[in-house]
């Protein structure tokens, strides 16, 4: 038995299967959750920064199709 280090919730995983670096969600409050250890069992909350690095570079690559965009327009406007 393992709990959530966000909420406290008890986490019901086989500890058996686990293996150390695997992601684990809480369902409780939707934590995602990093195996650090497998003896004893320990969890640490995934590292939130990652997860927004992922995001920003995704939103990245979204501006830079738009600025495309707006080249090619300044560049019809311009003929």
């Amino acid at each position: 038995m393992v709990k959530c280090p966000k909420c406290e919730a008890v986490i019901d995983v086989e500890e058996d299967e686990l293996d150390e670096g695997e992601i684990l969600t809480c369902d409780e409050c939707g934590a995602g959750l990093n195996v650090v250890s497998l003896d004893p069992l320990e969890l640490e909350i995934a590292d939130e920064e990652e997860e927004d690095e992922d995001e920003e570079d995704e939103d990245f690559d979204y501006d830079e199709d738009e600025d495309e965009e707006e080249e090619d327009e300044d560049e019809e406007d311009w003929k």
